[in-house]
């Protein structure tokens, strides 16, 4: 993937969303100990710190996230360690600095992407999040512009959905704000065809409402 396209940095991709109400925590943009530690104090703690680089596609692989962050004289640390962190697992890197984010409650982890398909166009994709997206393959994909109906049996068809909906007694998850996401990306992906891949990994779901908290979108190259 990385070949064929070119990498979006999290905070330009953080905008798009906002374009389409997709929530997202908190956040700001550092390129010091200093500044880091001073957007935390505003945001108020716990707080997450993730790399923001160019060529660190997948951040916690290249020691690019601190998460559990609670005071600034830890912010400063955690800045530093993923600044040299970054460069030992990443010959030549480049960083243009850190995001430090208000760290999100705990809820179910589900994940909503987006392809451009050499068949079929813009297509979009859903399923648990975290370790059941790579060890149960429980997805389910549709073809772009999706209509509300379409959305809600994407949701529903997934061998995960008792999960969503409470099961062993556990609080249901908000399904409608599921729905809601899933049909913003379809309108994003419609919109924006230079969107070459999308994929919001881990989204939160809470029993009223959820929250993206990683955006990785990958553009053709030459947009």
């Amino acid at each position: 993937m990385e070949s064929t396209g070119r990498f979006v940095l999290e905070p330009d991709a953080i905008r798009v969303l906002e374009q389409y109400n997709i929530p997202y925590p908190e956040h700001g943009f550092a390129r010091s100990p200093e500044e880091a530690a001073r957007i935390a104090g505003e945001l108020g703690y716990p707080v997450v710190l993730k790399v923001v680089s160019p060529d660190v596609v997948h951040k916690s692989d290249a020691s690019g996230v601190v998460v559990g962050v609670g005071d600034g004289k830890e912010v400063r640390t955690a800045f530093e360690q993923i600044w040299d962190g970054v460069q030992a697992a990443v010959p030549k890197v480049r960083i243009a600095g850190v995001l430090v984010c208000k760290q999100a409650p705990d809820g179910l982890e589900v994940i909503v992407g987006a392809l451009d398909d050499a068949t079929f166009g813009p297509t979009v994709m859903f399923g648990l999040g975290g370790i059941f997206v790579e060890a149960l393959k429980d997805v389910s994909f549709r073809i772009a512009p999706l209509e509300r109906r379409d959305a809600e049996e994407m949701v529903a068809e997934i061998k995960g959905y008792s999960l969503l909906m409470g099961a062993r007694g556990q609080a249901g998850c908000d399904v409608s704000a599921v729905t809601d996401l899933l049909m913003a990306v379809s309108q994003m992906v419609t919109d924006h065809a230079e969107i070459k891949e999308l994929d919001l990994n881990p989204v939160r779901v809470y029993e009223k409402g959820l929250m993206v908290l990683d955006a990785r979108m990958m553009e053709r190259k030459g947009q």
